[in-house]
């Protein structure tokens, strides 16, 4: 760690904390939280007045206080007040209004591209099949392979289907895939690039705005999975020329678990936009119950079955807190936590012979840190029960989500100081 003397809580600004600038070798965990623009919203959040240090944010984010009060409410008057007629008076548009409030929030998306249903499997299979179908005559999916398991059993699924070849690129999984990369395997019969745009094991942020410039180069589409990012990292999918994206809500959109994910198809594409799974609510008449399926106008043609009405209700709390403080006071607040958590894994367990296992650069990281040790496995067991929650992923990755809405540095400190402890004495 830094021999720069610390520096007292008093003697900073919150402009200090600009993601940018911040030092956070020069400051300890207090002395952030103190100047840290967004730590009264911790206080909104249930748990957070206990001792558990929660690292594990970036797979399943805390709950709101607000949102018991919302779903008290949903159950005694819309749900058992309304009943039945809730569908005519919310709830068939429900799917598209959560997608709209997503968009603003956090993608970076005009109105009418963005619809929450299914799960992320579920809309990733869709959107894949659909970016494929604008392509006829097309024969390749260029994939990283070192994608969440998800992304590649359904790429895997679709090439079967369609007959089409899937093109690897190979990657450093410490780090992750760059434009260069993913240029080396595009040709004329790229079909469709579908990227993580934050790798699930390194936090690997990759430039998505140029390589999909050179993705479309080649005249390919671009499919994103946002679920590491939305929230966390600012997203610009319109500017960015995206074609279509996908994502889940539970992680640091706090939808809860089994949250329904979201779906994002740029409007250009709507016209002929064919996804395979043609369920009556995508129909532009659900009502009329005819013997053929015509889709629904605009991204309505993306939504299959009955929406999960109850599984958006918490979705709805988080977005709102997000679009309250801006998707880059997010950011700062991410970048700051994830310096600190690295600067304290250099003092505290890289002695231990652990190593971290993410990018370094703030710019070409998200909002989670991995630190690898062939012993991790055993530590984050021992963690749990001292109620320091992390995550595990092989090999040997210690991965510590840190949800920028709900989580102090004091608590990074804690938790960072408990895994040291664990680390040294197994």
């Amino acid at each position: 760690m830094s021999t720069q003397p610390r520096r007292a809580a008093a003697e900073l600004d919150a402009a200090e904390l600009d993601a940018a600038e911040l030092d956070a070798a020069a400051l300890d965990a207090a002395a952030l939280d103190a100047a840290d623009p967004l730590a009264h919203l911790r206080e909104r959040y249930v748990g957070s007045e206990t001792s558990l240090v929660y690292f594990d944010g970036n797979s399943l984010g805390r709950p709101l206080r607000v949102t018991a009060e919302r779903l008290a409410t949903f159950v005694e008057a819309e749900w058992g007040g309304r009943l039945i007629r809730g569908w005519d008076e919310a709830w068939m548009e429900l799917p598209l209004v959560v997608g709209d409030e997503i968009a603003a929030a956090c993608l970076g998306a005009a109105p009418g591209q963005t619809t929450v249903g299914d799960s992320t499997t579920v809309l990733l299979y869709k959107a894949l099949r659909a970016a494929c179908a604008l392509r006829p005559g097309r024969h390749e999916v260029v994939l990283c392979r070192d994608d969440f398991p998800t992304d590649r059993y359904v790429a895997a699924s679709v090439a079967r289907e369609l007959g089409l070849t899937l093109r690897w690129v190979e990657v450093d999984p410490a780090a992750g895939v760059s434009t260069d990369d993913v240029a080396a395997e595009l040709s004329g019969d790229t079909a469709v690039v579908l990227l993580s745009h934050v790798a699930y094991r390194s936090a690997w942020l990759a430039d998505a705005e140029t390589i999909t410039r050179a993705a479309h180069d080649v005249g390919a589409v671009v499919l994103w999975d946002l679920s590491h990012s939305v929230g966390s990292v600012p997203l610009a999918l319109d500017d960015w020329g995206v074609d279509l994206a996908v994502g889940c809500t539970y992680k640091y959109l706090g939808g809860g678990p089994g949250s329904p994910a979201f779906v994002y198809a740029a409007e250009r594409h709507h016209p002929v936009l064919d996804q395979p799974v043609t369920g009556w609510m995508g129909h532009a008449d659900p009502f009329a119950m005819g013997p053929d399926w015509t889709p629904a106008p605009g991204i309505r043609r993306m939504i299959s079955g009955t929406p999960p009405i109850v599984g958006m209700l918490a979705l709805r709390d988080t977005v709102a807190t997000i679009a309250e403080v801006g998707m880059e006071a997010v950011r700062a607040k991410s970048v700051s936590l994830t310096s600190y958590a690295i600067e304290l894994a250099d003092d505290l367990l890289a002695p231990l012979g652990a190593e971290v296992a993410s990018p370094r650069d703030p710019a070409r990281r998200g909002g989670h840190v991995t630190v690898e040790h062939p012993r991790m496995r055993e530590v984050v067991a021992s963690l749990w029960e001292r109620d320091v929650i992390p995550d595990y992923r092989d090999p040997g990755g210690l991965r510590i989500g840190l949800a920028p809405l709900s989580t102090s540095f004091t608590e990074v400190e804690e938790g960072m100081r408990a895994a040291a402890e664990v680390l040294a004495s197994s």
